[in-house]
């Protein structure tokens, strides 16, 4: 069984980072790249390593020479409205929200407790910054496990499908 070691990024890191994100909007979301959705895939030294309120962690499998083999980001974007609804903004608010995104491992590496060890990671991240009142995220419920992963995390404060939506918008109790 790997190891693994969960850690800050740093800039020797980003093309791994960014091929396990690139990965995974084309194999698991089927959308591929979408310039106004991911433009924090392809510059993620600008949207989480500079912003001191930022962070991407990596997890590396260290029997493998330090591949990157998961990410996890936290940012103080909270949801824009649009596309998302203007009271899921004005509850989640920036600067106040932190915003976990791409929470990807993967595929030969799940199932090994990583995703939630990095969401572990992050979570300790925002608490640590003292600024953050709550954690928000959002995820496409036909990706295969995602909504039952996050349902572990959180709770569910926004169901699209109600409404011919395909997203479901979770809060993560910090602390």
């Amino acid at each position: 069984m790997p190891s693994y070691r969960i850690r800050t990024a740093t800039p020797a890191d980003l093309d791994a980072a960014r091929a396990v994100m690139l990965d995974t909007v084309y194999r698991d979301f089927g959308t591929g790249y979408v310039p106004r959705w991911h433009a924090d895939i392809i510059d993620p030294a600008a949207f989480y390593l500079a912003p001191p309120r930022h962070t991407l962690l990596v997890a590396v499998d260290e029997e493998d020479g330090g591949a990157v083999a998961g990410v996890a980001a936290l940012d103080s974007r909270g949801p824009a409205h649009p596309p998302n609804p203007a009271w899921l903004a004005e509850r989640y608010p920036s600067g106040e929200t932190a915003q976990l995104r791409r929470v990807y491992v993967r595929p030969d590496h799940r199932r090994r407790g990583l995703a939630r060890e990095l969401v572990r990671e992050l979570m300790g991240f925002a608490a640590a910054d003292g600024g953050y009142r709550s954690v928000y995220l959002h995820t496409d419920p036909a990706v295969p496990g995602a909504e039952a992963f996050w349902r572990s995390m959180g709770k569910a404060v926004c169901d699209e499908r109600e409404d011919g939506g395909e997203t479901v918008h979770f809060e993560i109790p910090l602390g």
